[in-house]
């Protein structure tokens, strides 16, 4: 399965959420949502996500899962905002990802990669200084004033364009289930089986519409798979504010 684009992506990861339990068709490698589930759930296993809970929240890692939460979303009628996250590169070689960062919580570092490439994570404070500086700079960029969404107590849904080794979803997950949802749930629509895995106890359903194997990068699933500027998220932000 590969997809057009980010909304097409959207759209597909949607419809799949939407079918309850046991009657979502996809590929041969794509099982119904309640197949992709990890972790524990008071959901009944029979619904769809929010599973009948009132007041769900959509929340988009950007910038790539903006378009893709947008229209995840609509199908739900649902709010949709962000959750900025940074990920922190390897020096020298900053798209190379070794840890994760959200608001002023200390990163998220793969621990195992720390070792192989003989870093501190001492050694990496001026790359986590940036990114938090980055960090902020997004979230006040794309809230233009609004207050952060209420958490607590509600079923939580964050999205992303793909999750590739997880480490920015796995902060992000971390981060929102400290401000006590009453269900947390990750969704995307393609990523690695190894990424699902290790994320599987950190929120109480991992959904991924296609985990293909061999995985080796989450563009190679979609024909268009250009960058999303800071103007396409606020415009996408702003559109759905006002459709509510």
């Amino acid at each position: 399965m590969r997809f057009t684009d980010r909304r097409h992506a959207g759209r597909a990861l949607a419809q799949w959420l939407r079918a309850p339990t046991g009657t979502a068709t996809g590929p041969s490698d794509t099982p119904a949502p309640s197949g992709t589930s990890s972790g524990t759930s008071d959901a009944p296993d029979t619904a769809a996500w929010p599973y009948g809970a009132a007041d769900p929240l959509v929340l988009a890692l950007p910038r790539g899962g903006v378009p893709v939460a947008a229209e995840v979303a609509r199908e739900f009628r649902a709010p949709l905002d962000v959750l900025v996250a940074r990920k922190i590169g390897v020096p020298g070689s900053p798209e190379t990802g070794i840890g994760a960062l959200v608001g002023e919580e200390q990163p998220v570092f793969d621990q195992r990669a720390l070792r192989f490439l003989g870093l501190a994570e001492d050694g990496l404070a001026p790359s986590v200084a940036r990114e938090r500086a980055e960090l902020h700079r997004r979230e006040d960029l794309y809230r233009e004033g609004r207050p952060e969404p209420r958490v607590s107590g509600r079923p939580v849904l964050l999205v992303d364009d793909g999750l590739a080794t997880g480490l920015t979803a796995l902060a992000a997950l971390r981060h929102l289930r400290r401000r006590r949802p009453a269900h947390l749930a990750l969704a995307a629509p393609v990523g690695s089986r190894n990424a699902v895995m290790k994320l599987a106890g950190e929120a109480d359903r991992v959904l991924v519409l296609h985990q293909p194997d061999p995985f080796r990068a989450v563009g190679e699933w979609y024909e268009d798979f250009d960058q999303v500027g800071d103007d396409e998220v606020i415009a996408v932000l702003r559109a759905a504010s006002s459709a509510r």
